[in-house]
This record gives structure tokens, C-alpha cells and sequence, in this order.
């Protein structure tokens, strides 16, 4: 009887010490990196943290891009330089011009997306590229549309700067170049098209001042009489359409 017990009582110490020890063994064990299962479109495997980042990093810079570039701070520019002009103050306030400038930025780029879709996000839905390489073929067309818009003199400002060499063709020339070149190009743009647009109104307001100065009314300040002149005048010419119209063929 004694023997058996003893025989018991190794085996069940034998089974708790293999069982430990394989308890241990499975901690100890060195474990696969913890991450997803991703499979990209059309059933070929990405990167799930590289494609993460390259999505929120364009979501974070979106706001820059849209300002750096698209024709919106052109167009923001000039109905600013407008609502100065006929000395409305607030009216029509800032969020009516950031949309409107928005919707017009949309029309006139929607080219340029279309080939940015041709040439990058099909090719990426269906598994050709990955992230990283369709924002290079994505970043093309925008390059292409810059240069189009971008004076020479700026382009070759920010070579000089960068400490490039001149490329044989302007194509060649990276997004750190055309980038800043664009943008300063376009707000020279946009502060020609306002002053041009300043001056209809500046001769009204010169002409009001001088009228009410000769006729000794100086207790009623000029700019009183000649914002809503300069309304009515902006009305009769339909001057939403013609602005409007005038900015969208300059980018023709």
C-alpha cells in the first residue's frame, strides 16, 4: 500500500512539474509581432502601418495642400480685396467667401483630380501600387497644373535657394521647388486682380469726398454716401458674375 501511494504521488508530481515546465515554456517562448491581417485591394497584402500613416498624414496636411496647392488663395485674395473695396466690412462674411471660394476651387481642379484618379487611385483600389507609390503618381497631375500657373522667376528663386541644379525639362523639377514657387505666384496674381479691382471703387469714394467737401457737408462723413453708391454700382454691372467669370478664365 505504501508503495502504491508513493508510485501515486511521483506521477502526479512528475505531471505538475511537465506541466509547469511547459507553462513556462509557452511563456518564455519567443512570440510573433503583435499586428492586423491586412489584405489590400484586389487581394494583394500591404503594410498596415506605413498605409495608416500616409492616410492621416495626407488627412493633417490637407488644409495646407488645399491652400499651397489650388487656386484658392488666389481666390480667397480677390474677394477679400472686394469686400474692402466696397466697404461692406463683414458682408458678405468670411465663412460665404471661404465657401465660395472652395466651390470655385473644386470646379476648376476636378481636371485635375479626374487624372489624379486615372493615375493613382485606380491603380491603388485595384492592387497595382501601394500607398506611398500612388501618392507619387497622384502628385503628377498636381505638379503638371503648378507649373502651368508658376512664373519662371519664382521657379528659379526657389532652385536657386534649394541648391539644385537646373533640370532639362520643368517637369523635372521636384514638389519642394513648385510648391512655394506656386503659391507666391499665385498670391502676386491674386493682389494684381484686387488691386485692378480696388481702383473702380477707389475713384467713386474720391469722387463722394470731394462732393461733399464743396458743398460744406462735413457732418456727415463721406463713406456713409458712397458705400451704398458703390453697392448699387456693383449690382447694376452684375458684378458677382463678371468677377467671378473673369477669374475663372484666367486660369484658361
Amino acid at each position: 500500500m505504501t508503495l502504491r501511494l508513493t508510485i501515486r504521488t511521483a506521477l502526479m508530481a512528475g505531471s505538475f512539474l511537465g506541466s509547469t515546465g511547459a507553462s513556462w515554456a509557452a511563456v518564455l517562448r519567443p512570440r510573433s509581432p503583435a499586428g492586423l491581417s491586412w489584405m489590400g485591394p484586389g487581394g494583394s497584402s500591404g503594410s498596415v502601418p506605413w498605409n495608416i500613416v500616409v492616410l492621416l498624414t495626407l488627412l493633417t496636411l490637407l488644409p495646407a495642400l488645399l491652400l499651397a496647392m489650388t487656386p484658392f488663395a488666389r481666390l480667397l485674395v480677390v474677394f477679400h480685396f472686394l469686400r474692402q473695396a466696397l466697404g461692406t466690412q463683414t458682408a458678405p462674411s468670411n465663412q460665404i467667401l471661404i465657401g465660395l471660394a472652395l466651390i470655385l476651387t473644386l470646379f476648376l481642379m476636378q481636371p485635375v483630380m479626374a487624372a489624379i484618379q486615372h493615375a493613382a487611385i485606380l491603380p491603388y483600389e485595384e492592387g497595382r501600387v501601394d500607398a506611398v507609390r500612388a501618392v507619387e503618381l497622384g502628385s503628377a497631375p498636381l505638379r503638371q497644373f503648378m507649373l502651368k500657373y508658376a512664373r519662371e522667376k519664382d521657379l528659379a528663386l526657389f532652385l536657386e535657394l534649394a541648391k539644385q541644379p537646373r533640370p532639362a525639362r520643368p517637369e523635372d523639377l521636384s514638389m519642394r521647388v513648385v510648391m512655394p514657387a506656386y503659391i507666391l505666384s499665385e498670391l502676386k496674381a491674386g493682389f494684381q486682380i484686387g488691386a485692378a479691382l480696388y481702383l473702380p471703387f477707389l475713384v467713386v469714394d474720391m469722387v463722394v469726398a470731394a462732393i461733399t467737401t464743396s458743398v460744406g457737408m462735413l457732418q456727415l462723413p463721406p463713406v456713409v454716401i458712397s458705400t451704398p453708391l458703390k453697392i448699387l454700382l456693383f449690382v447694376m454691372v452684375d458684378g458677382w458674375n463678371l468677377l467671378v467669370g473673369s477669374l475663372l478664365k484666367s486660369f484658361g
